[in-house]
């Protein structure tokens, strides 16, 4: 396994830290070995500072999100914790049908990885209003700080695996089955999502109009609590009176810091 120095991880992870949120105690330094080393050896690195001084100074950002996909992981699907999806469609949709009287409706995937998450949105959505949806503005943006995730996302192919847990009716009338076996998204729900990059510890998020629906789901499990918490004071902030966030279950907000109110297990409500 690549050698790595206290030293020397102490400033990595300070700089993740500072630069991204993510929080990795001295125990991890074996995981950043094993996820890193591969890498810093075929392109001849000696050790983890040198091959950070060349994330640092590559300014195009490319160098940066190769190392945060080595050291996150991205694996999702279609459907991942259903319950959010369900309550989405059953609760949340038909709360904003009738009060957002301008049909714009706006929502966030925050961590979007490969594109399951805001592809299922607009999938329900496309469900939801059926005749109706050209009526309304259902446009979908997803960020995420990874660019692999991103351009994976754009493709809109996918494994069979990857959508086995998507009802029947949508694969047949959603996707398209290649040469490949794979399976590729329809151009129609493809346009539905926007895509972006954005680091969600920056300070200040791009948006002129708060979010209706935020789902921020399996991010926070690698900030330490003050960089969680200061996240999400951030969402809150962005977020409509009325609107939701949707974190994973693996996550928690602590509820007497939080003024996002607690509605179920991992959703929460701007009242």
């Amino acid at each position: 396994m690549f050698a790595i120095k206290d030293q020397e991880f102490k400033q990595f992870a300070r700089y993740v830290r500072t630069h991204y949120g993510i929080h990795f105690k001295k125990e991890k330094k074996a995981l950043i070995a094993g996820r890193l080393g591969p890498l810093l050896v075929r392109m001849n690195f000696k050790n983890l500072s040198d091959y950070l001084e060349y994330v640092i100074a590559d300014k195009t950002g490319r160098a940066a999100s190769l190392m945060l996909d080595r050291i996150t992981t991205n694996h999702t699907y279609f459907m991942r914790e259903p319950a959010h999806f369900h309550y989405f469609q059953e609760q949340v949709l038909p709360y904003l049908e009738k009060k957002v009287t301008d049909k714009d409706l706006r929502i966030w995937s925050a961590a979007c990885a490969s594109g399951e998450e805001p592809y299922t949105l607009a999938m329900i959505i496309d469900d939801y209003f059926g005749p109706n949806k050209g009526d309304w503005d259902t446009k979908i943006l997803a960020t995420d700080i990874s660019l692999k995730a991103l351009s994976i996302a754009r493709a809109g192919i996918y494994s069979r695996d990857k959508i086995k847990a998507l009802p029947p009716h949508w694969i047949k009338r959603y996707f398209k089955k290649n040469e490949d076996g794979n399976y590729i998204l329809s151009k129609k729900i493809k346009e539905e999502v926007i895509y972006g990059r954005i680091n969600l510890v920056d300070c200040k998020f791009p948006f002129k109009k708060k979010m209706h629906v935020i789902f921020c789901r399996n991010v926070m499990i690698y900030f330490d609590i003050e960089t969680k918490e200061r996240l999400a004071e951030r969402l809150y902030e962005i977020t409509e009176p009325g609107g939701f966030l949707f974190i994973s279950h693996s996550e928690n907000l602590n509820r007497e810091k939080t003024r996002y109110s607690y509605i179920m297990p991992a959703v929460y409500r701007k009242e």
